[in-house]
């Protein structure tokens, strides 16, 4: 392929600083010219093995030929009208399989926004509207997104929250399941009763939310003894439940919805991320008498339920289907597992592997000590991967977790050559 020599990393580093604000972050100065699966190139034409799959986006992989057909094939009839004027079949077929598909048994409604944010504030106003209640109760750790709104519920300062305040009123944070930081399910459902106690009352709690694996968090898996006691608390006082499954739905943790493996179900299931393989759209999943709660009018979006991106999302559903990546994330998420827990053998600095399906990561300490979580350390190994072709993302409240978010279609062999990257890091730095 013929290439630009101005066409460099360096020269469009250069020109996006210019251009753009510094709070708008770039984890490195690489910049994609092309994609196939779980694979990317670079404009100046150097490979890399994509563990990050744009932040849990691309569970069918870059540029999946049936989502392109169908994109295509639609942009030939009609590309946008808003849904709220004149509407498509795409939109209510893609509502009815996705309803199909969400765990409760009894009627189920949707409605499609553009971003995980969106599908959040949205499900944030239904339950205020139908419950007619303000208080809502989210959980240190969590991450729900970036407009002030979903800062509130976000359960983590920096780099979010820095500088944006003040944020909405009664939104309130309690303790997340974590073992390794001797947090129980017993002492987090003590600091939900101890919010109901000293902060507001129970009858004043619009909706709990939860996600089913913490993402920016640091990968934390809500126990399903958890969800349940979320559920019979919620009952018991007539509050909401709320799934977020913005990064963990649409098969990361090998079922369509990672709620499916808590044995109860939420009234509110939010998705976003990989439902349509990159092209952007969200969805809020509920109960039909709370989702009919706002009157006409009360949601929507100019772009929300895009037709583009609706007939993206039913590919992606026809694609886990014929290629059966339910089976296949499944599958790579034990690889993981057992090439992490090599590495962790041979190295005492990752303390914990953990995650659920393919949604995995390894905790990183100083001498594996627990209270010296090695922010460091993580920043070195995932800097060093960058330069032996592997991209990895960090999280976690103290930034001292790496995460891996392969797209389901990676073959063993790939999954293998990037756990090899990982390990020669590790072998070079820890």
């Amino acid at each position: 392929m013929q290439r630009d020599a101005h066409l460099n990393n360096a020269a469009l580093m250069a020109r996006r600083r210019a251009a753009l604000p510094l709070g708008l972050g770039q984890t490195y100065e690489v910049f994609a010219e092309r994609a196939l699966g779980a694979e990317i190139w670079d404009v100046e034409g150097r490979r890399y093995i994509d563990f990050a799959g744009g932040i849990a986006v691309l569970n069918t992989g870059h540029c999946h030929p049936k989502i392109l057909e169908a994109v295509k094939a639609q942009l030939d009839k009609v590309h946008h009208t808003c849904f709220q004027v004149l509407a498509y079949e795409p939109y209510i077929e893609l509502a009815e399989r996705l309803i199909a598909k969400t765990p409760g048994d009894f009627p189920k409604k949707a409605l499609f926004l553009s971003t995980g944010a969106e599908a959040v504030e949205n499900a944030i106003k239904i339950a205020r509207c139908a419950t007619r209640r303000a208080a809502v109760i989210a959980f240190g750790g969590g991450y729900h997104g970036r407009t002030l709104m979903t800062m509130a519920l976000t359960g983590k300062v920096a780099p979010y929250k820095t500088g944006f305040g003040p944020f909405p009123a009664e939104v309130f944070h309690a303790k997340f399941p974590n073992a390794l930081q001797g947090v129980s399910v017993a002492d987090a459902l003590a600091s939900i009763e101890a919010i109901f106690k000293y902060d507001v009352e129970a009858e004043r709690v619009a909706a709990i939310i939860v996600e089913p694996v913490q993402g920016e968090g640091g990968f934390h898996v809500c126990p399903p003894e958890f969800a349940q006691a979320l559920r019979a608390l919620c009952d018991k006082h007539g509050i909401l439940l709320i799934a977020d499954e913005v990064q963990t739905g649409a098969g990361r943790t090998g079922t369509w919805l990672a709620s499916e493996q808590w044995g109860v179900a939420a009234d509110i299931v939010t998705m976003a991320k990989s439902m349509a393989g990159g092209f952007p759209i969200s969805a809020v999943i509920g109960r039909a008498e709370v989702m009919d709660k706002p009157a006409p009018g009360g949601l929507g979006g100019t772009y929300a339920g895009n037709p583009l991106a609706c007939v993206a999302g039913l590919a992606v559903l026809d694609i886990f289907e014929e290629e059966k990546l339910l089976e296949r994330s499944n599958a790579i998420g034990a690889r993981l597992v057992a090439g992490l827990q090599a590495m962790a053998r041979d190295h005492q600095a990752i303390r914990e592997v953990r995650g659920l399906g393919s949604m995995i990561a390894i905790e990183l300490f100083a001498d594996g000590d627990l209270a010296r979580p090695d922010a460091d350390l993580t920043k070195r190994i995932c800097a060093e991967a960058l330069k032996r072709g592997l991209v990895l993302l960090s999280c976690g409240s103290h930034g001292n977790v790496i995460r891996v978010l392969v797209p389901l279609v990676a073959s063993d062999a790939l999954v293998d050559e990037g756990l090899g990257i990982m390990a020669d890091c590790f072998k070079a730095l820890a």
